[in-house]
C-alpha cells in the first residue's frame, strides 16, 4: 500500500473514531441519557428492541451502548483492535438501523441506505485492511500479543 493510500486510511480511521468516541463519551457524560426513547420508537424487529428497552434490561443496553462507542472509538484513534472495533462498531450500526428503517424509507430522508450503513461499510473497510498498522498501535500490540501467546505455548 502506497503512502497516500496509507494516509487516507489513516484520516478515514481516524475521524471515524472521532465520530464513535464523541457520541459515546457525551452519552456517559449525561446520566439523563437512555436508549429507551429510541428503542421504543423502533419501525421494525419492534419486539426485539422492546425487549432492550425493558426495565430490567434497560440498565446494560444504555451500558453497552455507552462504552461500546467509546472504546471502538478510542480502539480506531488509537489503531488497537481495529478488526474486533470494525466487526463490533458494524454491528452496533446495524443495531442502530433498523429501528428506523420503514422500508423502503430510512428516517424521513433516505431511501435503504443511510448514514448507519455507510459508517459499517467504512468500518468493514478498515477491518479489511487491517488499518491499524498504518499510523497506530495496531502492529505493536499484535506484535505483543502474539510473542505472549507463544510464551504461555
Amino acid at each position: 500500500m502506497g503512502s497516500y493510500q496509507k494516509l487516507t486510511v489513516f484520516i478515514l480511521r481516524v475521524s471515524l473514531g472521532g465520530v464513535f468516541f464523541y457520541a459515546g463519551i457525551t452519552k456517559i457524560m449525561n446520566p439523563a441519557w437512555s436508549a429507551a426513547g429510541y428503542l421504543k420508537g423502533a419501525k421494525t424487529f419492534t419486539g426485539f428492541y422492546e425487549w432492550l428497552a425493558s426495565p430490567d434490561l434497560l440498565p446494560y443496553t444504555n451500558f453497552l451502548n455507552e462504552w461500546g462507542l467509546t472504546l471502538i472509538g478510542v480502539a480506531l484513534i488509537l489503531g488497537v483492535s481495529i478488526r474486533w472495533a470494525s466487526v463490533l462498531g458494524a454491528a452496533m450500526m446495524l443495531l442502530y438501523y433498523f429501528p428506523i428503517l420503514d422500508f423502503p424509507k430510512i428516517g424521513t430522508t433516505a431511501y435503504i441506505v443511510d448514514e448507519h450503513m455507510v459508517y459499517a461499510a467504512a468500518l468493514l473497510a478498515l477491518g479489511a485492511l487491517n488499518a491499524g498498522r498504518h499510523y497506530g498501535l495496531g502492529g505493536k500490540f499484535q506484535n505483543s500479543g502474539n510473542r505472549l501467546l507463544r510464551a504461555l505455548a
